[in-house]
């Protein structure tokens, strides 16, 4: 499982080696803090789309960036490792940017996912893997569930207490 979490760098080198034996590559991200039955979903859907899933994960200091101080709840190493040991999930790469626009750039997916929350044209990344002849894909996601919502719930539970 340690070697599903890997840099940009050296993930670039296997992922060439593996586009050179003809498997196409698809790439996610997100923050994944609280891992949920929707995120497991949405990544196994994500991983139908080609041979070999990456996941361009937000550093803690990204997540924070976009979402605020008190995210994310679990640490980064955490979040990868817990990535990396689902089945469908081939690579988890960091980022410390609050997109992955850099990551998708320098890796080069044929496959770009996103869920369907997120309008075409807002999707970070598609004009380069468009441009580059790769493809977009919007993946409908679980309704009711959500990282925020499952936060909020826990809230509310504890104040009534």
């Amino acid at each position: 499982m340690d070697n599903k979490i890997i840099n940009r760098e050296a993930l670039k080198k296997k992922l060439q080696a593996l586009k050179k034996g003809g498997k196409k590559i698809v790439f996610t991200n997100g923050c994944f803090d609280f891992l949920h039955v929707g995120h497991v979903r949405y990544l196994k859907a994500a991983r139908a789309q080609g041979d070999v899933l990456v996941v361009g994960l937000n550093s803690d200091g990204s997540v924070r960036q976009i979402k605020g101080p008190r995210r994310p709840v679990v640490p980064e190493d955490q979040r990868a490792e817990i990535l990396a040991s689902l089945a469908c999930v081939d690579f988890v790469t960091l980022f410390d940017e609050p997109d992955p626009a850099m990551t998708i750039r320098f890796l080069m997916p044929d496959v770009l996912v996103k869920g369907a929350d997120w309008a075409k044209d807002a999707i970070v990344g598609r004009d380069i893997v468009e441009g580059a002849g790769g493809r977009v894909v919007r993946i409908p996601l679980t309704e009711g569930v959500s990282t925020s919502g499952m936060i909020q719930k826990i809230l509310a539970d504890f104040a009534e207490e």
